[in-house]
């Protein structure tokens, strides 16, 4: 069993145009039950977001989902089980993602998605944490993102040690076996976020 106890998802609210999104994400959530780590996400019950966690809870895992009040009406609640956290913001909900996790996980998604990544990315930089960051690259999906980073690496906006903070994997087989091998980072102190 895993020395992590608890993983962030972060990813769409929308399903994509290509089923093999949904099924990555609803493996990942059988995968995070099976391997008993608490699954911790955004909340919905619509788009990836929500196969994750209904996948992850008919397997039998633990999930705690993180919304903010305002996006109770457009991303409909998962309540089948688990937990919901209702905060007041968007910052809020992603403070207390990071607060609930040992290491996150990105899949595909849209622009949500990305602010989530990159917020997580930016306070790995800032040194404010050093939990590990997976990259699931379904479909190619995070080629641009990557490529994004990379950008600012080599126009001098980024260090190239943000290389090093983050991991690609190819599909959600290697994301899981991945986390078998992470132990949790220690705790940072989530009051300078």
């Amino acid at each position: 069993m895993s020395h992590l106890h608890s993983v962030a998802v972060f990813c769409g609210s929308s399903v994509g145009n290509d089923p093999a999104y949904g099924v990555a994400a609803t493996a990942l959530g059988e995968g995070l039950a099976a391997a008993g780590i608490r699954l911790v996400y955004g909340g919905g019950g619509i788009g990836l977001m929500g196969m994750t966690a209904r996948a992850a809870h008919r397997g039998g895992g633990r999930v705690v989902g993180v919304m903010p009040e305002f996006l109770k009406q457009r991303e409909l609640p998962q309540l089948d089980g688990g937990e919901l956290i209702v905060t007041d913001s968007m910052h809020s909900r992603k403070n207390r993602m990071f607060a609930l996790s040992d290491a996150f996980v990105i899949m595909p998604g849209g622009l949500g998605t990305l602010d989530e990544m990159f917020e997580i990315l930016t306070w790995r930089q800032l040194g404010l944490h050093s939990k590990p960051i997976l990259i699931c690259d379904i479909l190619g999906s995070a080629r641009a993102w990557v490529a994004t980073i990379e950008a600012a690496v080599e126009s001098g906006f980024a260090k190239p040690e943000i290389r090093g903070f983050y991991e690609v994997l190819s599909d959600v087989p290697a994301v899981l076996a991945r986390l078998q091998q992470l132990p949790p980072a220690p705790d940072a102190a989530t009051t300078r976020l």
